[in-house]
């Protein structure tokens, strides 16, 4: 009998997925353990390996289908010494969940009962993406510099006369040729040619949501409507850090062999990641998530770095990081970040995680506050560093100033806690050199 060869679930929150491709075709002779088809989850491309051995009798959904469901029939294997004929008296064990087909641009609010009614209305009386859609004083084409225009004497003279430059004048007549009230309308409005305003004759352009874009929203939107958050920020100084730093990289600069590449270069991030696992150590409580039967308080100190990559963001993560050198830190990251982006970290390697940091000081951010990630308890928002002035022993004094928001699940985390998270992990920013230890 065919061994059925169902979509995998490749995550525990993990519903449907896109079968991107298949690495195998029918007739294929395939082994315990080989890639067959690769499946894009909401965080990444994963391969698919084969269970039994056999032969690829048929190929039930085609690579590029998108919205599989979990364990639905993607493919039917052959055991030894069965052929194609044992496909025709195939039963399959359960009904196969129905394939997801993608509902055309137009459909009536009818055919989508399932659709939201806060979205099937602006879906519904939305422009055509058609050009032919576009207004009818947007018609016209678009005139080039120096390309002829075709005007009527009498719409020239006036022009002329009003000092109307006519080539930036949208003709209404026959053509687009420009009549007389055509220029008369762009003396009335101000249009003499100084400044040309063109519009593009499609209004908008629609980007289809992606399942890693699906999902991002509506566990934010989960999160902003179930959490209880509040915010505390505080200010830190970074003149030291950023010396400390100066000096661990020229110190690697300084070693690097023939091919002049450091082996480490660590960037404020790094610093971060190991001042958080340090007050996450000091501070216990904060290191926890929200069940509806207990507070669960992890042990082991593992952080979530946001890393933005196409389409969306991931969250891999630096376990044990309380144990690790900044240095050691700072290569990890440079490692789950570009694999990441090339979408080849493996599930355990993003899921999971005890605390979040969003670093967007790169950007030249200076503060903000970030979403808590659930069933996670907080969230570190992380501006950036900026010269300010401060007062120091009476004194003014300019100092490299960073503001960090920490955003915290109240139902987990106590004002008084976050507080001395916050505490803790600005007096490890301030002293790097305990970071060193």
């Amino acid at each position: 009998m065919p061994i059925e060869i169902l979509m995998p679930a490749l995550s525990p929150t993990m519903t449907e997925g896109n079968l991107a491709k298949w690495t195998v075709k029918e007739g294929d002779k395939v082994k315990s353990g080989q890639v067959i088809a690769e499946i894009e989850t909401d965080k990444a491309t994963m391969e698919v390996e084969a269970v039994d051995e056999g032969t690829i009798g048929k190929i039930v959904i085609p690579g590029g289908t998108e919205a599989v469901k979990v364990n639905q029939l993607i493919a039917l294997l052959l055991e030894d010494g069965e052929d194609k004929k044992a496909l025709d008296t195939y039963k399959p064990k359960a009904a196969a969940a129905p394939k997801a087909e993608a509902a055309p641009a137009a459909a009536s609010p009818a055919a989508s009962p399932a659709a939201a009614p806060a979205v099937a209305p602006a879906l519904t009386s939305a422009p055509s993406l058609s050009p032919t859609a576009a207004p009818a004083a947007a018609a016209a084409p678009m005139r080039s510099a120096g390309e002829r225009v075709f005007a009527s004497p009498l719409a020239k003279r006036i022009a002329a006369q009003e000092g109307v430059d006519i080539g930036s004048v949208q003709g209404s007549g026959p053509h687009g040729r420009v009549v007389r009230d055509d220029v008369l309308k762009a003396k009335s409005s101000g249009n003499l040619g100084r400044g040309r305003v063109m519009r593009s004759p499609v209004e908008f352009t629609k980007i289809p949501n992606t399942n890693m874009r699906k999902v991002i929203a509506r566990r934010l939107t989960e999160s902003k409507q179930q959490v209880p958050h509040f915010y505390l920020t505080v200010e830190c100084e970074l003149n030291k850090l950023l010396d400390v730093r100066k000096d661990i990289n020229f110190e690697a600069e300084s070693q690097a062999g023939k091919e002049k590449k450091p082996a480490y270069k660590a960037s404020v991030n790094d610093f971060i990641i190991k001042a958080v696992a340090l007050a996450m150590k000091k501070v216990p409580a904060a290191n926890a998530s929200w069940y509806d039967d207990a507070i669960v308080q992890y042990n082991n100190v593992d952080i979530s770095v946001a890393v933005a990559i196409d389409g969306g963001l991931i969250t891999p993560i630096v376990k044990n990081a309380d144990q690790k050198s900044v240095v050691t830190i700072s290569n990890e990251m440079k490692d789950l970040a570009s694999r990441a982006k090339a979408g080849k970290l493996a599930p355990e390697e993003f899921q999971g995680g005890g605390f979040s940091i969003s670093n967007l000081g790169m950007f030249g951010v200076k503060n903000f506050s970030a979403i808590v990630n659930p069933p996670q308890g907080c969230i570190l928002a992380v501006g950036a560093g900026e010269d300010r002035v401060v007062v120091r022993h009476g004194k003014m004094e300019v100092r490299n100033v960073m503001d960090v928001t920490l955003s915290v699940d109240h139902r987990v985390v106590d004002g008084a806690v976050g507080a001395q998270f916050l505490q803790a992990f600005k007096h490890y920013i301030e002293s790097p050199a305990l970071l060193l230890l």
